[in-house]
């Protein structure tokens, strides 16, 4: 996946050099690839391969790189660092990282725009897909509910709407995309997306236990910091160690619905777990 996007973003020195270097910076920064991934595994566990579903899943990594650049914003999260790194508004400035964010969305859309789906779904199913998971009713729905419930004490039903959509939608698109792009069965589109949305939200829970118990060096970002902002978190209102219990049963829960695939499911069993497992 390094290579690929490597290969495919603009060059840093075609103008707008900034603009450029700058999505490179972040996307190139490193990370932990899970939304580009689980669309292979996906792809996979349905017969399917890793050529064919590329571009779909640099697409859905260039699309979670710019809900990173705009979430480290100082009018959202303000932070500093990303992986272990200045972020893209501190190295390049606040209107530069918004313009580099604008571009990668746009570019990721242009990228999987680039494969149509085959039957018996719609030619632009997976443009589709993408954009219900990113938009108002996917990730930025999160965010918004985010923002607004920082400094009050959210009910359990507004939490989770929260981290589902934040969190959990990017998620389970990237497993529905490399399903359909394999040409995976409606039975099996059913089960991924089931899985998508357990192992989703079961991210978003271990994140917010990662940044009560974590250090900076070891995440690569600051920590402390949803209690400093008031952010409503898993760990705020259920406490860690009910928060580790609800990721766990989340992950066994999704592992159980690979039963429905054709393929080989270990690889998305081993990220499942993994998602709980990380450190970072």
């Amino acid at each position: 996946m390094n290579r690929f996007l490597d290969r495919h973003l603009p060059p840093g020195r075609e103008r707008p050099s900034t603009l450029h270097e700058a999505m490179r910076y972040s996307t190139l920064a490193g990370g932990k690839r899970i939304r580009p991934t689980l669309c292979i595994a996906a792809a996979e566990a349905v017969g399917g391969s890793v050529d064919e579903v590329m571009h779909s899943a640099g697409a859905l990594e260039i699309l979670h790189t710019y809900t990173l650049i705009h979430d480290d914003l100082p009018c959202m999260d303000d932070d500093d660092l990303r992986r272990g790194m200045p972020t893209c508004h501190v190295k390049f400035g606040e209107d530069n990282a918004v313009l580099a964010g604008d571009a990668l969305l746009t570019l990721a859309f242009e990228w999987i725009a680039e494969t149509p789906a085959p039957s018996p779904y719609l030619p632009t199913q997976l443009v589709l897909e993408l954009a219900q998971a990113a938009g108002n009713r996917g990730v930025i729905a999160g965010q918004v509910e985010d923002l607004a419930g920082e400094g009050s004490l959210l009910e359990k039903d507004d939490l989770q709407f929260i981290h589902i959509h934040k969190t959990a939608m990017l998620i389970r698109g990237a497993v529905r995309i490399g399903c359909i792009e394999a040409g995976g069965k409606p039975a099996e589109l059913d089960a991924l997306t089931r899985y998508g949305a357990d192992i989703g939200l079961a991210f978003q829970i271990a994140d917010d236990v990662l940044n009560a118990t974590s250090d900076e060096t070891t995440l690569g970002k600051p920590v402390g910091s949803d209690d400093l902002r008031g952010k409503n978190t898993y760990v705020r209102i259920h406490g860690i160690p009910k928060a580790n219990e609800m990721a766990n049963a989340l992950v066994e829960n999704a592992i159980k619905e690979l039963d429905a695939l054709s393929g080989d499911p270990d690889p998305l069993v081993e990220i499942a777990r993994f998602i709980i497992a990380r450190d970072t």
